[in-house]
């Protein structure tokens, strides 16, 4: 996206402690040079209990008339009349088909070295398609795997390494068991990768990139999959560099992105200034970055890392900082780099 005088937000704080991660990404992009018009729109089981929905309407439009959407996290309560997950519809309604994890070491204690990946996956089909359907003996749900997406995520993947000369695309699937839907998958990235001579291409059963995540993570690059696989493999990714409190997340579709941190609602934190905002910091940080404020964005994410090696840590990375407390460390160090420009 080309980079403008001003941008268009969507914000859609959610429930627990999304409103809480948000207000804190507020402040710290408030202290950028960049000018943004912030636009609140509601979503998840705090909007459902006030209007009987988790996604209203009006919060779709609103995405769609915004140059990006951040997004902190909802609850989605099981076996509730009429209530689905506000962040998979919004998705599917917005065509959000990639979603997109970077994976880097950080300079924390809990985070493993020499990591710098991204897990991109399929975003709107597989097992979250939402065709269920109860039969005589339970239940029943279809996993979709369609060419057209198949395409679309893989050529994506491969565009993605290109664009930050990577080396390598890992393809990730079960054909050797789900022959029709992996095996259609495991063929068509085969047959992209043709396209790309100057990128490796390797395909890798799930099973054995899930092992091979915790034993040699450092050998991945862009790893490319199924919607329910990259789900898992990207929360287990996420604990090789601290866990879900510093994992961040894209949804990009062809015009429009939704950036949120990967972490849930977490209700039993709310309201005590002690979460880690690191994802909803580095998740911002993606915005800018398909805003095509790359500067900025780098320069959030040299902050929050010179923040953590001044040894400012909350307390799901062993350190006794409040979530406000990071936050201000983040900011004077943005403010420094700032003035560096």
């Amino acid at each position: 996206m080309k980079k403008n005088s001003s941008y268009k937000i969507c914000v859609i704080k959610g429930d627990g402690i999304g409103p809480e991660v948000i207000e804190e990404t507020l402040r710290l992009l408030n202290k950028t040079k960049i000018k943004f018009e912030f636009k609140k729109a509601e979503a998840g089981f705090n909007t459902y209990k006030k209007q009987g929905t988790p996604l209203p309407e009006e919060t779709v439009s609103i995405c769609k008339q915004s140059d990006a959407t951040l997004f902190g996290a909802v609850t989605t309560p099981p076996k509730i009349e009429n209530y689905f997950s506000p962040i998979v519809e919004l998705r599917k309604r917005l065509n959000l088909y990639a979603n997109v994890r970077p994976f880097i070491s950080l300079p924390i204690p809990a985070s493993r070295t020499n990591l710098d990946f991204v897990i991109v996956r399929e975003n709107t089909e597989g097992l979250y398609s939402g065709r269920e359907r109860l039969t005589d003996e339970g239940a029943v749900a279809e996993r979709v795997v369609t060419k057209k997406a198949s395409e679309r995520i893989i050529n994506f993947a491969f565009k993605l390494a290109k664009e930050q000369k990577r080396k390598k695309v890992t393809l990730v699937h079960k054909a050797n068991i789900l022959r029709l839907t992996d095996g259609l998958f495991l063929s068509i990235g085969q047959n992209i990768a043709k396209h790309y001579p100057d990128i490796l291409f390797e395909d890798i059963i799930v099973d054995a990139c899930a092992m091979k995540l915790v034993k040699n993570p450092e050998e991945f690059d862009v790893l490319v999959t199924t919607n329910l696989f990259g789900d898992i493999l990207s929360d287990e990714a996420a604990a090789l560099v601290g866990g879900l409190g510093v994992a961040a997340s894209a949804n990009i579709g062809e015009s429009i992105g939704l950036f949120e941190p990967v972490h849930g609602s977490a209700p039993k934190y709310t309201g005590k200034n002690k979460v880690n905002p690191t994802a909803a910091f580095l998740s911002a940080s993606l915005m800018l970055d398909f805003l095509g404020e790359i500067k900025t964005a780098n320069k959030i994410r040299n902050s929050v890392f010179t923040t953590m090696k001044e040894g400012c840590l909350t307390y799901d990375l062993g350190g006794k900082s409040s979530m406000s407390q990071f936050t201000n460390e983040v900011i004077k160090n943005l403010s420094q780099n700032l003035l560096c420009s």
